[in-house]
């Protein structure tokens, strides 16, 4: 892998992370006013995180294995 691959491989990870804490801060916000739409938009963002995630890893495995 090239630093630059690596580089955009770290920002990327760095953005799904983000992606997800701001999920779980929408599911908190939601569940302490009781907005239940805020909460399901919290927990819809945190999943749609952690599947990118799961897809960048399998990513980054085939680019090794190559």
């Amino acid at each position: 892998m090239t630093v630059n691959a690596r580089i955009k491989s770290i920002a990327r990870a760095v953005k799904y992370k983000a992606q997800e804490t701001r999920g779980r801060a929408k599911q908190t916000a939601g569940k302490a006013t009781g907005n239940d739409r805020l909460r399901r938009e919290g927990k819809a963002e945190e999943l749609k995180s952690r599947l990118n995630q799961f897809a960048k890893r399998i990513k980054d495995a085939i680019k090794r294995n190559r």
